[in-house]
């Protein structure tokens, strides 16, 4: 599949052009320069050849961050097959541009000259401007008004060779969109979605709120995931801002994939990237990091709701904490958002490198008495920065993945909670007798557990946590949920 970069200055355009061939609102735009900072990958469908489409940050020199964008997005051009260098039609042609431009030229790769904002007729004369760059490839369009765009589109189609048409019966799979629907803002798509401010960020479990479902009256049903979801393992990596997400990720890849700086805040969109290991794909994503709301501004509103979107569909999360600083407060709001999503989990105890080693035990310690709500989650201490254990890693991951798709055959199951019911009694209620009849899995990913009994609230929560305990001892739950539902026998 070819390579299609976008490279140009901040502001003149690249994610909106970007959004625009993958069909979807993906990359994240505004009129802030440096919005786009790690380079974005899609697959697009240019006609119906499919291409590999680049978004890449801005061309721009500055402080440490901007130089870091820069690196990333001029080798992003050099590995691409077919380079779109984006210009603003509404300024005078850059003499850095044209420089860049004969030097991406002379590599012999296809490139055209895309003069972005030539927004009406008028503006057309601007585009004559332009041609001292001395290509015949030069496309005046507006990607704002879609304007013009269907020469670039069929410059673009004529470069794809035709090995890349998508297949007939793989087109049945792929929703092609024909109308795209009324976009909004990104400040109208914020509004719309972002949380209450009173909102703490937690969803708590609550069996009398969970929707009804028909398969408890027969015993032995599951919904159950085929090979490839079992097979493909979706990571978001969280945590708060300058913890080392982008770092850890480009460890776990063995490149650097994500623009890695000391400017806090410097993952805007999540990245996410796919490689195999031991048969099984793994899909890391790396995410904005957090702050807390009241510091929360501009593009980062839209980065944090972003971030929630990739937490509910993701199957595991990887938190990850500064072991060389003081856990805060909002560590543990972040981690919430794992408990919210109902996630596996390892915590992620990064920069041991530099933390005290003789607080082992203590940092430890502390980590389990602030997140008492992901006691399943295990720890893992590394260095991502020098790669120490990150290795290790990747076979946790599996093992985790193992637990929170596992499926336990119901004999097995009331055999635990028969011999839990025996060493303790369920207490009465009001006088009534409580009575567990049986107890069977009804889905994985993560493993949920229906209780059928006689009054299903009477299922205390001090007993259901009673009951966690004793299925994690007989069954290997590490790094997972573990979900409970009462109800009445044969209840829809």
């Amino acid at each position: 599949m070819k390579k299609i970069a976008i490279i140009g200055r901040p502001n003149v355009g690249k994610s909106s052009l970007f959004n625009r061939l993958v069909k979807k609102r993906d990359a994240i735009t505004s009129d802030l320069a440096g919005t786009t900072r790690d380079v974005k990958r899609k697959t697009a469908l240019i006609i119906d050849k499919e291409a590999e489409l680049l978004d890449t940050g801005g061309l721009d020199k500055g402080c440490e961050l901007f130089d870091k964008i820069k690196e990333m997005s001029l080798k992003a051009a050099y590995k691409a097959d077919i380079i779109l260098f984006m210009v603003d039609g509404k300024g005078l042609p850059e003499e850095e541009d044209k420089k860049l431009f004969y030097e991406l030229q002379a590599m012999g790769k296809d490139i055209a000259l895309v003069v972005n904002k030539i927004d009406n007729d008028k503006m057309k004369e601007k585009l004559w401007e332009f041609y001292e760059f001395g290509t015949d490839a030069i496309f005046g369009i507006s990607v704002a008004h879609n304007r013009n765009t269907v020469e670039l589109l069929d410059w673009i189609y004529d470069k794809l060779p035709e090995s890349d048409i998508l297949k007939e019966e793989d087109e049945n799979n792929v929703q092609i969109v024909e109308e795209e629907k009324e976009e909004l803002s990104d400040e109208e798509f914020f509004s719309q979605y972002a949380e209450d401010e009173e909102d703490d960020g937690y969803i708590y479990w609550d069996e009398e709120e969970i929707e009804d479902d028909s398969i408890f009256a027969q015993n032995d049903r599951i919904k159950e995931f085929d090979e490839n979801d079992i097979n493909h393992i979706k990571i978001a990596i969280i945590g708060r801002t300058n913890v080392g997400k982008s770092s850890l990720l480009n460890a776990l890849l063995g490149e650097e994939r994500s623009v890695v700086s000391s400017v806090a805040g410097t993952t805007i969109d999540p990245i996410d990237e796919t490689i195999v290991y031991k048969d099984k794909q793994l899909t890391f994503v790396d995410t904005a990091g957090l702050r807390r709301r009241g510091k929360i501004v501009g593009i980062e509103k839209f980065a944090l709701m972003r971030t929630k979107e990739m937490l509910e569909n993701a199957n595991m999360a990887l938190v990850v904490l500064d072991a060389s600083e003081p856990f805060l407060d909002l560590d543990e709001k972040i981690a919430g958002l794992v408990d919210q999503n109902r996630l596996a989990c390892i915590i992620v105890l990064n920069k041991w490198d530099i933390a005290k080693r003789e607080d082992h035990d203590k940092i430890i310690k502390e980590v389990r008495d602030r997140f008492k709500f992901l006691a399943y989650a295990p720890i893992i201490t590394l260095s991502a920065k020098s790669h120490q254990r990150v290795d290790k890693l990747h076979d946790m991951i599996l093992e985790i993945n193992e637990n929170y798709s596992q499926r336990i055959p119901t004999s097995q199951l009331n055999e635990v909670v028969e011999r839990a019911l025996r060493r303790h009694t369920l207490p009465s209620m009001h006088g009534q007798v409580i009575r567990i009849y049986y107890a069977t899995q009804y889905e994985t990913r993560p493993p949920k557990i229906a209780i059928v009994m006689n009054k299903p609230k009477g299922l205390h929560f001090t007993y259901r946590r009673y009951l966690t305990n004793k299925l994690r001892e007989a069954f290997n739950f590490s790094g997972t949920p573990l979900l409970f539902k009462a109800k009445k026998r044969g209840e829809k």
